[in-house]
């Protein structure tokens, strides 16, 4: 079987999968809703009970397209760093920005205690939580962008998106060293990362964001081909290298900003789903990895979400102690592949 030939039946069971994963998503939870009922109630019709039918439209579905859109945003932009910084550990958070909007998410739960009541209660609804969360990863987005206007060397711009992690992750310790056991709490599930509780509204300007995040890291195809063999290389294919650079991080930071904003900052999937596309599909060509990471991503997010809400039982897990579990084995499958490639 060509190469081809073998993308096509690939893409073509990814697709399938998908759609398989999306239904079973919704079908599965604490309380089990047949099959038949959830395409009854996804295509016109109405399920049979009426608590089945809300519990479909109002928490299933939204919680479903969110775990779609978070999983095809991280996963792009997750490819899109390890591409442009040529470093198979590079995450889409790689640039300090799950850590910008962490300081601007502490600064509104932790710091709530010393504001005015009316201030405090209006910073900690769910529009001031993605207010605070926006604002502090597009702060960091704007010294990332003026450091890359500066520096000529990529992997520069990675040391100081660390750099920038680092400094705000002093910050949130220093605050979270002053504040209560009630504010702690409500931070920390912040940081477990949630696909639940959003309103159509809050996923309609998530779908947005990710949409234009995806176009614009669709129209960085070819320059992230031309990128696999060294910045010279590319310069010399008469690639605007440094107009590239700007597109490829705006599109990761749209893409991470907003699904941290709305979701949390979720682990480890932009960080292995682009390795999990490379080792299925055997290539490096991004107009093949593009979409399979795209389907991937998805797919995964979908599962990840499935096994946290523990079908059967009361409990849901937090996602992002599931999306660990499947992204750290092969972290580490990565490191000791690398020791053993340069041993």
């Amino acid at each position: 079987m060509n190469n081809q030939k073998r993308n096509i039946l690939l893409f073509s069971l990814l697709g399938l999968s998908l759609v398989v994963l999306f239904f079973t998503n919704i079908s599965f939870g604490s309380i089990t809703i047949p099959f038949k009922e959830v395409y009854n109630s996804l295509t016109g019709g109405q399920a049979s009970k009426s608590t089945w039918e809300y519990i479909i439209i109002n928490y299933r579905l939204p919680k479903a397209i969110t775990a779609v859109l978070v999983g095809m945003g991280l996963s792009i932009s997750g490819l899109l760093m390890q591409t442009l910084f040529r470093n198979p550990l590079a995450g889409p958070y790689v640039l300090g920005l799950s850590s910008g909007a962490s300081l601007g998410v502490a600064f509104v739960i932790l710091g709530a205690a010393f504001m005015p009541t009316f201030i405090s209660n209006i910073l900690l609804s769910s529009y001031g939580i993605v207010l605070a969360s926006t604002m502090g990863s597009s702060i960091v987005l704007l010294a990332v962008l003026l450091v890359s206007h500066r520096l000529r060397d990529t992997m520069a711009i990675l040391i100081v998106g660390l750099m920038f992690g680092s400094f705000t992750s002093a910050i949130v310790g220093t605050l979270t060293y002053f504040s209560t056991a009630e504010q702690l709490q409500k931070f920390t599930f912040w940081s477990m990362g949630t696909l639940g509780n959003l309103s159509w509204t809050s996923i309609g300007i998530l779908a947005v964001s990710v949409f234009i995040g995806l176009l614009l890291s669709l129209f960085s195809i070819k320059p992230l081909n031309a990128l696999l063999l060294g910045e010279n290389y590319a310069r010399s294919l008469g690639l605007n290298f440094k107009k590239t650079r700007l597109i490829i991080i705006l599109a990761t930071s749209i893409l991470a900003g907003s699904i941290t904003a709305y979701a949390g900052p979720i682990a480890f999937i932009g960080l292995a789903v682009p390795h999990i596309a490379k080792l299925i599909f055997q290539t490096s060509n991004h107009s093949v990895l593009y979409w399979s990471t795209l389907l991937l991503g998805a797919g995964i997010m979908l599962v990840c979400d499935v096994v946290s809400q523990m079908p059967g039982f009361d409990i849901t897990l937090p996602i992002n102690a599931i999306t660990s579990l499947l992204g750290a084995p092969v972290v580490i499958w990565l490191l000791v592949r690398k020791r053993k490639m340069m041993g």
